[in-house]
């Protein structure tokens, strides 16, 4: 009887063995290595050699691993089939879902800096895939950055016509860049900026606006947006309105008359007052946005 039973279990080992070793030949042979991708796929693969997936010399890339498989996914049924867009292989398409594709390059990216807010970020929000802004196969990151406005003005074309407004950040002349304030791949601030409020990106270059300053203005401590558009305004210095206009939509006419564009005192009147000219407001109140002199009565600023 122990003869028996030790026989059976040889031959249940032996047999589970083979299960085994034919399941590694099956998984095996489903790869067929990138040389025989080049046959049908000539210029994808001439470009993929050349970019910085096809460095050896960088740890974990798709030519120290399986090559094109290592994001199209195993190609044996895909050549057995004859080949085609997407059959029995993962295509990076517009049809292909956009969580799927971009899952194929956190395999390799989400460890980096740059992808910890990705989960939370907008764009992914929105069904924003990775090969939407960059190129698989010769992703080359000093390209994608001079691209870099005209790639987001390709979806954000509300922005692309603020940016060529009179007023504006010096983007199209190539001095700033979208991702110098925002972080494609999210942030915790608003907006997907590099800060975690709009202040403190804006002191980033404009650092002598941050204060302290004896006399604060109060909507410029609270957020430059009360005042400013960060894209492009048809008004002075990015105003989202002209003065004196802007000031008084806070400032009404304790101190200074609320409608100053009567007849009386516009050139058709006699003397036309002198917040008719140039600035307006800023005529006198030329540090807008603080003053180091001494405060004045009920916390009015010091003209200079």
């Amino acid at each position: 009887m122990g003869k028996r039973i030790s026989l059976f279990i040889s031959v249940l080992f032996v047999f589970l063995l083979v299960l085994i070793t034919q399941s590694s030949v099956k998984g095996d042979s489903e790869y067929i290595g990138s040389e025989a991708c080049k046959d049908c796929h000539g210029d994808y693969y001439k470009s993929f050699i050349k970019s910085i997936h096809n460095k050896k010399v960088i740890p974990g890339t798709p030519v120290n691993r399986d090559g094109c498989e290592s994001c199209h996914g195993p190609g044996a049924q895909h050549a057995e089939k004859g080949g085609g867009r997407g059959v029995a292989i993962l295509a990076f398409g517009k049809k292909v879902d956009a969580k799927a594709k971009s899952s194929k390059c956190l395999n390799c990216h989400e460890d980096s800096k740059q992808m910890a807010f990705w989960d939370m970020s907008k764009h992914r929000s929105a069904s924003i895939s990775c090969d939407n802004c960059h190129t698989v196969h010769s992703m080359k990151e000093k390209n994608l950055r001079a691209m870099d406005p005209e790639l987001c003005f390709g979806c954000h074309t509300a922005i692309k016509i603020r940016a060529n407004k009179q007023s504006r950040h010096p983007i199209k002349e190539g001095k700033t860049r979208c991702h110098d304030c925002h972080n494609p791949h999210g942030s915790f601030g608003t907006k997907m900026i590099k800060a975690d409020g709009i202040n403190e990106l804006c002191y980033k270059c404009h650092a002598e606006k941050r204060g302290p300053f004896m006399w604060q203005h109060a909507p410029v401590e609270e957020n430059c947006l009360n005042c400013h558009t960060p894209h492009g305004s048809n008004h002075l210095k990015l105003l989202t309105s002209k003065p004196p206009l802007l000031c008084q939509s806070c400032h009404d006419a304790s101190r200074h008359p609320g409608t100053i564009y009567t007849r009386n005192q516009t050139f058709q009147g006699g003397a036309p007052s002198n917040r008719m000219y140039a600035r307006a407001c800023l005529n006198c109140h030329s540090n807008i946005h603080g003053s180091v002199g001494p405060a004045f009565p009920r916390g009015k600023a010091q003209v200079r």
